[in-house]
């Protein structure tokens, strides 16, 4: 039904698919798998419409297709179901799967007609496992897996015949689950064909019919579901055999406890009845990297994110530094005990980009500044510490490279000496070399006696840097790893529902 033949898509300076071949045929379910950074979501914004500048081709029941954009990929009977969904939540389920095509009579949205139709629709296109969804409710007071399915009634009821599921468990209970593969078998059984993306190796080989693997850009294989195996697909997502993976760095020797954390829990922000992460213990000592790894939507970010007090939702569970009962209920407690972070989001979190590289190193002492010229004086000394490349501590900081925007992100905590240094993917976005002296000045600070947790999907970054490895899935501790037994093959079958 569906047949993209030589895609390709560059952006400045890396090439994000590779010449792809890929078939879907109807009736048929393809799983989508691969590393983050593989091409994924550059793929399917390809197919979906959104990406119009690539070379290759895209064949819909033989005939070759230039989508412009998402409007004619759902003309062509393509429609993907992102994994943030895209229903307005303070409109009814009825005028979500309705929107631009509401009934009107004598110039006006016809209510009753309106419910009567979304029902018909949803009965049509979901069948039993719409049977409780409330119509007229708005779409917000729904649990994410009945609007999972108003979601794809939505995307069927526009005539698809081929649907993109993107993630599509990654906020899901076991039971939304269920209901969610039922609707896709039925609609399987229906003659719908669906590609289907997910760091869940299990639902893959449970869902679908087949599945094929990218690395790097590159369709590196695709495999019969009944001929593979867990231990394969994962093998084919690293490109490597477990004996040639990197080498793990030897292990600490870590002093006392610095962090404790017994059960912590975060309930999801609009769905306070799921937990984003679920009775999660650890400790980190003096001199000790902790990673933490698994697939997105695992909980790494929501873990740090509750331990420096930006919790989005209800939180509870113990957390003492240094031996010491905290109570962290925003950053303020969070750096009173001790704690600093580095956001995942640098630009929108980390650092006020029209403020100066001087200012934003001051950010966490300003109090303690009476006069610019202290301002320039200690971001100067420290600036040359950390080898940020700028022409001026007074230039904006928006000018500066990832790499060196990382480091004043780093290093405007540093003179305040946290006991706990928390980093989110420290190193996403900045070059080879930025890299290395990053690693270079974690390291350093651990050999102060610091403690550091890092939440990473780079896998050869985990196991180059981490004493212990924290693997979370759903929210859960899946295992824990000790160097020198840390590797990629360990982590992402960990990570993926498999056994280290």
């Amino acid at each position: 039904m569906v047949e993209l033949v030589g895609v390709t898509k560059d952006f400045p300076g890396v090439r994000a698919l590779d010449g792809v071949d890929l078939s879907l045929r109807a009736g048929e379910i393809v799983g989508l798998i691969g590393e983050n950074g593989a091409g994924k979501s550059t793929l399917i914004k390809i197919l979906g419409g959104i990406y119009t500048d690539y070379d290759g081709s895209i064949q819909v029941d033989g005939q070759p297709v230039r989508f412009r954009s998402a409007a004619d990929a759902r003309r062509a009977g393509i429609a993907v179901v992102h994994q943030e969904l895209a229903l307005v939540p303070d409109m009814t389920v009825a005028e979500n799967l309705l929107l631009g095509q509401e009934p009107v009579r004598r110039g006006l949205v016809d209510a009753l007609a309106l419910s009567a139709e979304g029902r018909r629709w949803l009965e049509q296109f979901a069948g039993h496992i719409a049977a409780d969804i409330p119509i007229d409710a708005p779409v917000r007071d729904l649990g994410v897996g009945m609007q999972q399915v108003v979601e794809i009634a939505r995307a069927l009821g526009g005539r698809a015949r081929a649907v993109v599921l993107d993630e599509p468990t990654a906020a899901l209970t076991d039971a939304e689950t269920a209901r969610l593969f039922d609707l896709v078998r039925a609609r399987k059984a229906a003659g719908t064909s669906f590609i289907y993306i997910s760091h869940h190796l299990d639902e893959v080989l449970d869902l679908c019919d087949r599945v094929a693997v990218l690395r790097d850009g590159r369709l590196v294989a695709t495999r019969d579901v009944r001929d593979t195996s867990p231990d394969e697909l994962v093998s084919l997502m690293l490109g490597r055999n477990p004996a040639d993976l990197d080498a793990p760095r030897a292990a600490a020797v870590p002093g006392e406890p610095v962090l404790s954390v017994r059960d912590l829990a975060v309930a999801h922000p609009v769905h306070p009845e799921r937990r984003v992460v679920d009775g999660v213990s650890f400790d980190v000592r003096a001199g000790e990297i902790v990673c933490l790894a698994g697939a997105m939507g695992a909980g790494r970010t929501a873990l740090l994110s509750a331990l420096f007090g930006l919790a989005r939702g209800r939180t509870g569970g113990r957390v003492t530094v240094d031996g010491r009962d905290v109570h962290i209920a925003c950053p303020a407690d969070a750096i009173r005990a001790g704690l600093a972070l580095v956001p995942e989001d640098r630009k929108g979190a980390g650092l006020v980009l029209d403020l100066s590289v001087a200012d934003n190193l001051a950010l966490p002492r300003l109090p303690a500044f009476v006069d610019d010229a202290a301002v320039d004086r200690d971001a100067r000394a420290l600036a040359a510490d950390l080898g940020v490349k700028t022409p001026s501590v007074g230039a904006p900081v928006r000018h500066l490279s990832g790499g060196n925007q990382q480091k004043v992100a780093l290093g405007k905590w540093l003179p305040s000496q946290p006991r706990v240094l928390l980093l989110d993917e420290p190193t996403r976005g900045v070059d080879v070399g930025a890299k290395a002296e990053l690693y270079r000045l974690i390291r350093e600070l651990t050999a102060r006696g610091q403690a550091v947790v890092i939440a990473s999907s780079d896998l050869p970054e985990i196991v180059r840097l981490a004493d212990r490895v924290l693997v979370l899935r759903d929210g859960r501790v899946a295992g824990e790893l000790i160097a020198p037994a840390i590797d990629q093959q360990a982590i992402l079958s960990l990570a993926v529902g498999g056994r280290a």
